[in-house]
């Protein structure tokens, strides 16, 4: 297990090393420091109580980890969309290249103080491991909810720094820091043991499959267009659950209550004619960023989230929305009072059971003074539970420990390309683009979440033929990888336009909806082995994500795979 070598404190214009373990009291403060053994595994707490009112800088813990050759660490980015797997101990983390960084560095961590990147350097949020064969080193925060804990590996230092994003927080009242959890064993049980101890209820939601409107139309979707979907989808020979409709029926976005003339009678007879074919409706919002071309923006500039010199925020840059887009200020009464009647219509008058919430890393980039942006999170989730009361979310765009027992589905991964990847996005070295294989990476990744947090939406399935360019392989494994690893199971094509061989390859795969994955075996070179059981029979799921032939051998498994295939085989 890691080492706890020391832990450093800065405030004010101070700083102090505690001693492992011990309580803390000088002039300013005193500190409640606890390390002890918890059934197997370590747990440590630490609790900051000003004597008056204090600025605090760093709260650092310092592990010395003597990192080995083959030591493969799981990294956990920032939110939904960030590339999250497991890498080698020499690899790095690289930044965001300068010239995106204007347009693009809200949509992850690169704006966050003390992320240090490059070659050697990796970080995780909020949970982390460490992979040695089967065997794993976890380190998992039990309170995010008064900041996100930032875990760094330093390989040159050989050592793991556990930080609390609230660099610059004003504290008046107590400040419970770290409740960190430490503990080594094999996956299924060390997971299992960190949402125990989270007391993380599961998901009270049934998995489900269901359409949604953008990987096929985008915003252009109008409401006849949705009908011809819908009764495709109820016409389908497989039974789906839930008819989401994306991004594009509102005037602008903040304007959810406004719809295009497209849409002429409005949203609530389209919810009632998807309950009607036997399904869920589902509608698609942004709440807490605006179009500049909204009443909305027009209209309350107050709104909006403004930086320390009092200029609102451009969250990014949208093409689809007209460019630039902003935050909205979530403590600013004017904006819940909006929201609880958007809500209210949306759910209660125009009668839409699941809503996908999207873009919900914007209510937390500024913070005030007196919260870190993990409280912030924290607080928004909570408001938007109230408000979705017993229907159904679907977290998206969101740092994923804010939603650990929140929510019912959570997008775990970045958005489905119509190609493998988005070269231009690769070159600027985004981590959340838009990106095939990057989202399949971090399907694979945070598969653990999966009916322990929340119900894993891994983005959507497409076997269509047109309006697309991924390959048949490529498309097969999508759609493998997302039925094996992920809860809610979307897709975007019209299914009247697909082939015989199209709905028995939909119908092949949906027989393995419900099965229990027992662990995956990563390769290397994107090469990944998935061992599963369907009731009492045993198989493996051989996947090459890589663009040539791969030769996979594992025990007495001996199987060349070409480039982008997968396939299933019984396991003995």
């Amino acid at each position: 297990m890691h080492t706890l070598a020391r832990v450093h404190l800065e405030f004010d214009e101070q700083q102090l090393e505690l001693e492992i373990g011990k309580r803390l009291s000088v002039d300013a403060l005193y500190v409640d420091f606890n390390v002890h053994q918890e059934a197997g595994a370590q747990r440590i707490r630490l609790t900051i109580h000003p004597k008056r009112d204090l600025v605090l800088h760093r709260v650092e813990l310092v592990f010395k980890e003597p990192f080995r050759t083959g030591d493969q660490i799981f990294c956990n980015g920032f939110q939904s969309w960030s590339e999250s797997r497991e890498y080698d101990f020499e690899e790095g983390i690289p930044p965001l290249r300068r010239l995106a960084r204007p347009y693009l560095r809200y949509y992850g961590d690169e704006y966050l103080p003390d992320v240090q990147r490059g070659r050697g350097r990796l970080h995780s949020w909020t949970y982390s491991y460490l992979r040695r064969g089967q065997h794993l080193a976890f380190i998992g925060s039990l309170l995010e909810a008064t900041g996100f804990t930032l875990i760094q590996y330093d390989r040159a230092a050989q050592q793991i720094r556990i930080r609390k994003d609230c660099r610059g927080l004003q504290v008046k009242h107590s400040y419970p820091t770290f409740d960190l959890l430490l503990l080594e064993g094999m996956e299924q049980a060390v997971f299992d043991r960190y949402f125990e101890l989270l007391e993380c209820p599961p998901p009270r939601a049934p998995r489900v499959t269901g359409w949604t409107s953008w990987y096929n139309y985008y915003t252009d979707i109008n409401e006849a267009l949705l009908l011809e979907n819908l009764e495709a989808l109820a016409a389908a020979p497989h039974d789906f659950d839930i008819f989401q409709i994306d991004d594009g029926y509102q005037t602008y976005v903040g304007d959810w209550l406004s719809t295009k003339p497209s849409f002429p009678r409005g949203m609530a007879p389209l919810a009632q004619q998807i309950r009607q074919r036997g399904l869920q409706p589902g509608l698609w919002l942004a709440p807490f960023v605006c179009d500049p071309r909204s009443e909305l923006y027009r209209q309350h500039p107050d709104w909006l989230l403004r930086d320390r010199s009092g200029q609102p925020i451009k969250v990014g840059y949208n093409p689809a929305w007209g460019g630039w887009y902003y935050a909205l200020d979530f403590y600013q009464p004017g904006v819940q009072e909006y929201l609880t009647r958007v809500f209210y219509q949306v759910l209660d008058q125009w009668g839409y059971q699941i809503v996908k919430l999207d873009f919900l890393f914007a209510a937390c980039i500024h913070p005030p003074v007196q919260k870190t942006r993990g409280q912030v999170m924290h607080e928004v989730m909570a408001f938007l539970r109230r408000l979705v009361g017993d229907r159904w979310i679907l977290a998206c765009g969101v740092p994923l420990g804010t939603c650990f027992g929140m929510v019912e589905y959570c997008r775990i991964g970045a958005d489905i390309h119509l190609q493998w990847e988005h070269r231009f996005l690769r070159f600027l070295r985004m981590r959340e683009r838009v990106s095939t294989i990057v989202a399949l990476r971090t399907v694979i990744g945070r598969r653990q979440l999966n009916g322990r947090a929340f119900h894993n939406d891994p983005d959507v399935f497409l076997l269509r033929e047109h309006n697309i360019q991924l390959s048949t392989p490529q498309q097969y494994t999508i759609l493998l990888l997302n039925t094996l690893l992920g809860h809610l199971l979307f897709t975007s094509d019209n299914l009247s336009k697909y082939s015989e061989e199209q709905l028995l390859e939909l119908a092949e795969v949906f027989h393995w909806r419900n099965v229990a994955v027992r662990r995956v075996d990563a390769l290397g070179g994107d090469r990944y082995l998935i061992h599963f059981k369907r009731e009492a029979q045993a198989y493996v799921a051989c996947c090459n994500l890589s663009g040539r032939a791969a030769a996979i051998q594992s025990g007495a498994l001996r199987v060349t795979l070409e480039a982008y295939e997968s396939l299933v085989l019984r396991s003995t």
